[in-house]
């Protein structure tokens, strides 16, 4: 049996709210049927922070001279700006399992491929969503499911200002350090774009190896405006 298509959208830098209603968009699409396969949204954003289900108001540091929006994600307050990978998935979870912690702990899977194929030992902290390397995290995890169809997803930090993330408890986790595929990769020579591009490849590996399917670059039709 051949593997399930994933269709992958390069949408580049986008504003948040732009890229809420896309998934949004995309997930009442798959749930009623009109979208034929499974969605991965690749992209970065200007810096924004977002409030999870989860969030406790002590957890936003200082919100000064910065959007804040609140979601229906699941988790804590998180950051996300320019050199940070973000990963929207809209998975029809009935085509793989319906299983939360199983698609869960599948996308922290898919990262430490990922991130195992750029060279750096990621793992799992248990009892923490999220994917961290030698005891400072690299990517945070957030999810919404309705109908067994995903949305939000992942923000892998790539090239990020890790100075960013002094305005945040970040995932509500007191005295958790943040690291950044380039920090770990120090002394490594890559130009910023080009080790984005080999994170894209990467990640677009982890998730062929963690969720069984094959990766097709698509158009980034449906965006919203």
């Amino acid at each position: 049996m051949s593997a399930k298509l994933l269709d992958v959208i390069l949408a580049g830098r986008t504003e948040y709210r732009a890229a809420l209603e896309w998934q949004r968009s995309l997930a009442h699409d798959r749930i009623a049927g009109r979208l034929p396969h499974d969605v991965l949204l690749l992209l970065e954003h200007d810096p924004v922070v977002t409030l999870g289900r989860t969030t406790r108001g002590e957890h936003l540091v200082h919100s000064e001279g910065i959007d804040v929006v609140e979601v229906e994600r699941g988790g804590d307050v998180t950051f996300h700006g320019p050199g940070q990978l973000v990963g929207y998935p809209i998975l029809d979870l009935n085509g793989f399992r319906p299983d939360l912690h199983w698609y869960l702990r599948t996308l922290e899977q898919a990262l430490i491929d990922a991130l195992g194929a750029l060279a750096i030992p990621a793992e799992r902290n248990p009892g923490l969503t999220g994917v961290w390397t030698q005891g400072r995290k690299i990517a945070s995890i957030g999810i919404h499911v309705k109908q067994w169809v995903t949305w939000h997803g992942f923000a892998l930090n790539v090239t990020t200002d890790l100075a960013s993330f002094d305005r945040i408890v970040p995932c509500g986790i007191p005295g958790v350090v943040m690291t950044s595929v380039a920090r770990e990769r120090e002394g490594a020579g890559a130009p910023d774009a080009a080790l984005w591009e080999e994170t894209v490849r990467a990640v677009l590996g982890g998730f062929e190896s963690a969720f069984g399917v094959t990766a097709r670059l698509s158009e980034p039709a449906m965006r919203a405006s």
